[in-house]
């Protein structure tokens, strides 16, 4: 009877931490890292130096606004599907995982 309490109560755990454990949305994940360099602030496509990132080119169509209308700063989307959301001054500052 302890033999299968113990199989039940470890099955359980396994199938919880599967479902709480999704490595696609991890800040760890290899792809979401800002260590990868795709994700990095040094990258020139993520640069606030890029003219399309910055704050002063009026036609940027990736600015990233708060609720009074004043931009806070800028997204970009990788190729690998990962979005990084970066302050003015190139900060990274959040990503949404690739949606594949």
């Amino acid at each position: 009877m302890k033999k299968l309490l113990l199989t039940v109560l470890v099955g359980y755990s396994v199938i919880g931490y599967t479902q709480t454990g999704n490595m696609n949305s991890s800040p760890y994940n290899m792809e979401n890292s800002i260590h990868n360099m795709e994700n990095s602030p040094n990258n020139m496509r993520n640069s606030p130096n890029n003219m399309n990132n910055s704050p002063y080119n009026l036609d940027s169509k990736n600015g990233v606004y708060d609720n009074q209308g004043n931009r806070t700063g800028y997204q970009v989307k990788e190729p690998s599907g990962v979005t990084n959301y970066y302050d003015n001054k190139g900060n990274r500052t959040g990503y949404t995982p690739s949606q594949r």
